[in-house]
């Protein structure tokens, strides 16, 4: 008679045999996944490092030894770049611009993006999806008439215009982000809030908002990043006064101005102050960012 025991006993032999092909290919794909992660992390790390450590260098230690490390370290080549390439000034007119796009983009687009997850009305989805098509709409498309509007408005070569523009071009994927988002929260706080008589603006600001905050945190820290790095906008809707660039455009002013004897440590030392914030901004919220990546996927 046979018994379970036996049939085990014949059965675990060929299933661990059938197991082995299986996780020689998860080991391969393994290796091969953490191999490209490493190989993309030196592309992004590497230039970065070596933009810094060229930073510090005189230009003659970057064209004789540009792979070398810095003999001594020359700080004054930061102070060089934020004075005399006016880096200073231009960094201050990016943090006016950006805190200004980025503060208009999470308020205009919260508000909408709740309104769409949580209240039905006729036409919802039709302007929903106007807003979400904005995403396939490529900004470059739309320079000719955008600079035609800008200039029209009498906002041309303004810090307002150049913010509106900043602004309307994040909304749509800050509406897609938080709609979803917006969705994903428990509708019983909202409902015991309502009837303990909060408002529809009150319940909005004083007890969704703050729910949503790792969302929140997350498309403001990506509409940072856009906003701080955008050139093309700034470039043809900032044109005129110097004293308003961006950094963007001073730098790119400051690299095509070198030539063939240009100030080679003084244009490393800005891009390192340029990118900076960047890096600042990710390394301290990189948690949040990642929260709210996962958040709605782990409700």
């Amino acid at each position: 008679m046979t018994t379970l025991d036996d049939v085990a006993a014949v059965t675990a032999p060929a299933a661990r045999t059938a197991d082995r092909p299986v996780r020689r290919e998860l080991g391969v794909a393994n290796a091969f996944s953490h191999g490209f992660l490493l190989v993309w992390a030196a592309l992004t790390v590497l230039p970065l490092v070596w933009m810094f450590l060229s930073s510090f260098k005189s230009n003659g230690e970057i064209l004789a030894d540009p792979w070398g490390l810095p003999e001594t370290l020359h700080w004054d080549n930061w102070a060089r770049a934020w004075t005399e390439a006016h880096i200073g000034r231009y960094f201050l007119n990016s943090l006016v611009v950006v805190a200004g796009s980025v503060s208009l983009t999470m308020l205009t687009g919260a508000t909408a993006a709740y309104v769409f997850a949580r209240y039905e009305f006729r036409g919802r989805q039709f302007v929903y999806y106007l807003f979400v098509g904005g995403l396939m709409f490529p900004v470059f498309l739309a320079l000719v008439p955008l600079f035609f509007v800008v200039r029209n408005a009498g906002l041309f070569g303004t810090w307002t215009g150049l913010i509106l523009v900043y602004a309307a071009y994040s909304l749509p994927f800050t509406v897609f982000f938080l709609t979803a988002f917006f969705r994903t929260l428990p509708t019983t706080v909202a409902e015991a809030a309502m009837v303990d008589g909060c408002g529809h603006f009150r319940l909005f600001f004083r007890v969704m908002l703050p729910m949503a905050r790792p969302g929140l945190i997350s498309v403001a820290i990506f509409n940072f990043l856009s906003h701080w790095n955008q050139f093309l906008l700034p470039q043809v809707l900032m044109q005129g006064d110097e004293s308003k660039w961006v950094l963007a455009q001073g730098l790119f002013a400051l690299s095509v101005s070198q030539g063939y004897a240009g100030d080679y440590a003084r244009l490393f030392a800005g891009l390192s102050i340029a990118v900076l914030p960047v890096l600042a901004v990710y390394v301290a919220f990189q948690r949040q960012v990642q929260s709210g990546l996962t958040a709605g996927q782990l409700k």
